[in-house]
């Protein structure tokens, strides 16, 4: 049995050598409230398209690994029941066992580099978590994006995290970053994290020739992180996002809160207490990300 199938649309823009955007499932699955997910997950999708790039929505489906989904797939995903969240050390067991799974971060970016796909959008990524020195809580996704060559556009890393230890730790891997437009590393519901970023481009060509450069130079497999800040029109208040955030935070050691419950926990948090304008902070984000990922993809085309 095959467990990595690429659509025919994939394939045949791959073998073009078409623009393609790969986008992840797990905001599909597990980050939007339904009937909204599907509703949003095709909204991405013609995003893509309507900038002149096919998009790749990645996903685990009966235990094959799923570069492009068709639309009964896709509902699947957004509705149905026992979907499993998978990182990349995850997928070996979901093919094996035939489960069904929403791919995060590093589950997306692994199946994307082994399709062929350079281009990846997403919201925001993992990082190093806050009072890492007593937990040892770093997501996957950062040492997958070590080894592993894609551009990743998002909104910088979640603001729930350590952001300073978590651009400390992409230096250390060898993780480049760089601000779209921007000097100032976003926060994910807000534009500007407080910290600088050393690296600023300025349009999809400038990426575009990044990529190329790397390809040149050739050594180690690495990310290139693109920091796309969400509009500050649509970002969260910055005031409101610190306050609710700390707030969260103190409910998180209140209530005992450990391990992988702790993001769950801390963003369904920020929806409640900001009235969903985390929520709507979020989807701006993701969108300005998807359409970005796909201009920066034809101009790498």
């Amino acid at each position: 049995m095959r467990v990595l199938v690429v659509s025919a649309e994939v394939r045949d823009a791959i073998a073009g050598r078409r623009p393609v955007v790969a986008l992840e499932s797990t905001i599909i699955a597990h980050g939007l409230p339904r009937p909204r997910n599907l509703e949003v997950a095709l909204e991405f999708e013609q995003s893509v398209r309507e900038e002149g790039a096919v998009p790749a929505t990645i996903a685990v489906v009966d235990g094959q690994a799923r570069i492009g989904l068709d639309k009964q797939q896709l509902e699947r995903i957004a509705t149905g029941e026992g979907v499993c969240k998978l990182g990349q050390r995850d997928l070996p067991l979901a093919l094996a066992t035939g489960a069904t799974g929403a791919t995060t971060v590093s589950g997306t970016a692994f199946l994307a580099a082994r399709a062929g796909i350079r281009i990846f959008a997403t919201g925001g990524l993992g990082g190093v978590h806050r009072q890492w020195t007593a937990t040892q809580d770093e997501s996957a996704d950062l040492g997958l994006l070590a080894r592993t060559r894609i551009a990743v556009v998002c909104a910088g890393v979640k603001s729930i995290l350590d952001v300073p230890a978590t651009l400390q730790r992409l230096e250390t891997l060898g993780i480049a970053v760089a601000g779209y437009r921007t000097e100032r590393f976003p926060g994910f519901y807000v534009a500007d994290s407080g910290q600088p970023v050393g690296w600023s481009l300025h349009s999809p060509a400038d990426v575009a020739a990044v990529l190329h450069a790397q390809d040149e130079l050739g050594g180690p497999d690495a990310a290139l992180i693109v920091a796309n800040p969400v509009p500050v029109a649509d970002q969260l208040d910055p005031a409101l996002h610190a306050q609710v955030l700390d707030e969260a935070l103190r409910a998180c050691d209140e209530e005992g809160v450990t391990g992988q419950a702790v993001t769950p926990f801390l963003l369904d948090f920020l929806v409640r207490r900001t009235k969903g304008a985390s929520l709507r902070a979020n989807l701006a984000a993701v969108r300005g990300n998807v359409r970005l990922a796909a201009r920066i993809a034809s101009a790498w085309a």
